[in-house]
């Protein structure tokens, strides 16, 4: 079972893909997708969407994975974060996907073991997870925890959803 994680951004979206076996984890691959902040925001949405239904189409995940949304402080920072999380969503629908949704802290949580750890932690342990994986950037390295969170909580969170 492929999963695919996605931590949306305007500017970088990150994505991991891992596989699951039994209990045993292992790194398929990661990368982000940037986008240029001097473009139009329909062309920067567009770019987000056209590269995760590539990642999509050329790994085939059976699920995904995305951190609930948290309000920033910033209004204008906060609505274009959720531009980008919809546009992530759509790629994940548009390709069937089933979606499922984790607080930061259950993902800090099933990685760390603490819901508090900070970001050096969690990639730490991302890659002595998937064997000494060496992410793209921080934003595919949270995607990547994003996944290994659903691998965790997969069977609970699908009867959850239904």
């Amino acid at each position: 079972m492929r999963i695919l994680g996605l931590d949306p951004s305007l500017s970088s979206t990150g994505w991991g893909i891992i596989e699951i076996s039994g209990s045993r984890l292992q790194y398929v691959a990661d990368g982000f997708v940037p986008t240029n902040p001097q473009q139009p925001i329909e062309e920067r949405l567009d770019i987000i969407f056209r590269s995760l239904c590539e990642v999509i189409a050329t790994y085939q995940p059976q699920e995904a994975s995305i951190e609930k949304t948290f309000l920033n402080s910033n209004p204008e920072t906060s609505l274009k974060l959720s531009m980008a999380r919809g546009v992530v969503i759509l790629a994940a629908g548009y390709n069937h996907l089933p979606l499922f949704e984790y607080d930061a802290t259950k993902i800090k949580k099933a990685l760390v073991g603490v819901g508090r750890a900070d970001k050096k932690q969690v990639e730490t342990m991302v890659q002595v997870l998937l064997a000494g994986c060496k992410p793209k950037n921080n934003d595919s390295s949270d995607a990547l925890a994003i996944a290994i969170t659903h691998s965790h909580y997969r069977q609970t969170a699908r009867l959850i959803k239904g």
